[in-house]
């Protein structure tokens, strides 16, 4: 079992439950799943492009991506139906444990003048949206193979009710939140 997860098992749920007042196990919030999205926009020119995306975010995920084909026709990004656009991944279970823990003590850290991230990327259902300027702050892309930098978006999905949960259970499993100053 990963750090991450036992450390989650043992003492996370204790402190939610005891913070939230939660009278039920089944209600104290989990992440669910992990997203990581990277947009291909040049892939409507360039085909390979799509399978080096596809490649490195394999590399970062340790699982196979699927590629995200267009469902409108847009000419003016010369971009027809059920081209491909995009290469996405969804992580569960064990990997998606492992990756959080890289990120939290491993990749986030690595960042340079790195001061933490934002609290303002909370939707209203308690998932939390980072979005990373560049692949290569992770150490299994190989910079000189890289063509190109590119943004990626990681979508932690929680089952927390709302915010408020979803900020304490991602704080408590490590994440790294921006001290918000009072000016």
């Amino acid at each position: 079992m990963n750090n991450l997860k036992q450390t989650y098992e043992k003492e996370i749920k204790d402190k939610l439950k005891e913070e939230f007042k939660y009278g039920n196990v089944m209600e104290i919030p989990q992440v669910v799943k992990v997203v990581i999205n990277v947009g291909v926009g040049e892939a409507t020119s360039s085909s390979q492009v799509i399978e080096k995306v596809r490649e490195q975010i394999a590399a970062i995920s340790g699982q196979q991506p699927s590629i995200r084909l267009a469902k409108k026709a847009i000419s003016a990004f010369k971009l027809r139906v059920g081209q491909p656009i995009g290469v996405s991944v969804t992580l569960r279970g064990e990997r998606m444990y492992q990756f959080l823990e890289k990120l939290f003590k491993v990749i986030l850290p690595r960042v340079r003048d790195f001061q933490g991230v934002s609290q303002d990327s909370f939707d209203n259902f308690g998932n939390y949206n980072l979005g990373l300027k560049e692949q290569t702050i992770f150490p299994e892309i190989d910079y000189s193979k890289v063509d190109k930098i590119r943004g990626l978006e990681i979508t932690f999905v929680t089952n927390a009710k709302n915010k408020e949960e979803s900020k304490k259970l991602l704080e408590l499993m490590g994440m790294p939140f921006r001290k918000e100053s009072i000016s």
